[in-house]
């Protein structure tokens, strides 16, 4: 074998096409393939401009590199479109290099990244939100057979949120692919703006990484993928698979896809071990309830107290999130509601009155209320010493459930407040919808209120509001007596936080702030 045959055969395991371009940049000799299997070879694009083989984004690079280049040199690979056919392009990587001895000629050496793709946006369904990826998880899981060598994969696209008609464009066409690359062409969702996933074949041949940079690159684009998967598991129960891979979907939103390294089995073991030491504390009833006094703002005297719970002395908000995630917050949501009946039942405590929480989850059946109504069938006086809570209403699937579950409730003499009651259109419609005798609004309006006008007008409305709806209203966070003061002459009727006293193993009597007109202890109905 010649010299020439060798260089030649060492030149085509580097790349898939050689050129030689005059000091036009017009192609004098073209040797290998063209972008795509049977179609035009490189020897037919012979006295063609170089830069009118590549795409739009690719031809300024090439020029200037083209226009640079100096004897000797070789230049950094170039990404660029060439084209196939009228229909699609294929993603090359363009080098060149000028011997000294055949300058101004430049030689030119292409490989091909990944198949042809077509450049018009492909259609497909459009993208889930997470809870339709989730339905589409459990519905897969439920056909076992199915779901038998299933993953969901986790897709991070950076830069694909910043504005402009390219980057919308670069959008739609990645959906559309991850979309084509789902298991059933259905199943991939849009979790956030740079943000995806979708389920699919775990022996999946096509690489997403891929997928994603050829549709940004047909809008002239450079993006980068980053993409992990968890494998579904088929073995264990479905319910708490399905809540494992909602715990994925939330870490993905707030640590990005990176978090999904962590192996499925590992996050499975875990929830479901969570899982299990939750049921316990229910079922042993190893929590304690602090009781917080929330005061009638005309006379600082305590009006009724919140039960506020305690696991191992701390506050319950990450245990809280396991249980409403993995449906176990209504049997915790009757517990503390027992307990606090049998706090009330104590000799000493007089006609005390109490708030505890419920979940806006555990009003969406009916155990909850019947449980309840259950538990103080016996003493049914008591109803009228306690008011319940519902926190997290955006839980509440069925509102028309929801409300005649609360008016059974009320009817009992139990009575309702919507806890955290902000000013968004979601608060309103709760308002409008679900039955209560009280609003709590939220406290984070109280932060600025002493210097921010907004704050107070936000709050006189919503007052004057729930006034109209002859509901009473509390606000919370209350530290200090000047936020007391602007707050009583918004016209709120109870106010709840540590100018008023902190959380105790069980109700203090009485605990006051100075005002004016003050009756201690007073006794007061809830209205």
């Amino acid at each position: 074998m010649n010299t020439k045959s060798r260089l030649l055969g060492l030149a085509f395991a580097a790349a898939d096409t050689l050129l030689e371009v005059d000091g036009d940049g017009r192609v004098a000799l073209g040797l290998g393939s063209g972008p795509c299997p049977g179609g035009e070879s490189a020897e037919s694009w012979k006295g063609r401009m170089l830069v009118d083989l590549v795409g739009k984004a690719g031809r300024k690079p090439l020029s200037e590199a083209l226009r640079t280049i100096q004897p000797g040199l070789r230049t950094e690979p170039l990404e660029a479109l060439i084209s196939c056919d009228p229909e699609r392009v294929r993603r090359a990587r363009i080098r060149l290099f000028q011997l000294p001895e055949l300058a101004p000629a430049v030689s030119c050496a292409i490989a091909y990244v990944g198949a042809a793709f077509t450049l018009a946006i492909p259609s497909a369904p459009a993208l889930l939100n997470a809870d339709g990826l989730l339905g589409r998880v459990q519905a897969f899981l439920h056909d076992g057979a199915v779901a038998q060598g299933l993953a969901v994969s986790f897709v991070e696209v950076a830069g694909l949120d910043q504005p402009g008609e390219a980057n919308q464009r670069a959008a739609a066409r990645i959906e559309a692919a991850l979309q084509t690359a789902s298991v059933d062409g259905a199943s991939a969702a849009r979790l956030s703006p740079e943000r995806f996933a979708l389920v699919r074949a775990a022996d999946a041949a096509s690489d997403l990484v891929d997928e994603v940079r050829n549709a940004a690159a047909a809008e002239g684009l450079d993006m980068a993928a980053i993409v992990n998967r968890i494998v579904l598991s088929v073995d264990g129960p479905e319910e708490p698979t399905v809540r494992a891979v909602r715990f994925a979907l939330e870490a993905c939103l707030k640590d990005g896809v990176g978090w999904a390294g962590v192996t499925f089995s590992e996050s499975l073991k875990r929830t479901l071990k969570e899982a299990d030491k939750f049921r316990a504390i229910v079922r042993e009833r190893n929590f304690t309830l602090e009781y917080q006094p929330i005061a009638d703002l005309a006379t600082g005297a305590p009006h009724h107290f919140e039960a506020l719970a305690r696991f191992g002395g701390h506050g319950p908000s990450e245990s809280i999130h396991l249980a409403e995630a993995l449906g176990l917050i209504e049997s915790f949501d009757l517990a503390v509601a027992e307990k606090a009946l049998q706090m009330l039942q104590r000799p000493g405590l007089g006609l005390s009155k109490v708030a505890i929480n419920v979940s806006g989850a555990s009003i969406g059946a009916d155990v909850y209320a019947e449980g309840l109504l259950r538990m103080t069938a016996a003493s049914p006086n008591i109803r009228s010493r306690i008011l319940i809570e519902v926190t997290e209403t955006a839980a509440v699937g069925d509102l028309d459930a929801a409300t005649r579950r609360l008016n059974a409730l009320r009817k009992a003499g139990i009575q309702v407040c919507l806890d955290d009651f902000g000013v968004g259109a979601a608060s309103l419609d709760y308002l409008h919808r679900l039955p209560a005798d009280t609003v709590k609004i939220d406290g984070r309006f109280v932060r600025d209120i002493t210097t921010d006008e907004r704050s107070r007008s936000l709050v006189s409305h919503v007052v004057q509001l729930c006034r109209e709806l002859k509901m009473t209203t509390v606000v919370e966070m209350i530290e200090t007596e000047e936020q007391a003061a602007i707050i009583r002459g918004l016209g709120v009727d109870y106010g709840q936080g540590w100018l008023f006293g902190r959380p105790t193993p069980q109700p203090s009597l009485p605990i006051v702030h100075p005002v004016a007109a003050r009756r201690l202890g007073a006794v007061a109905g809830w209205r």
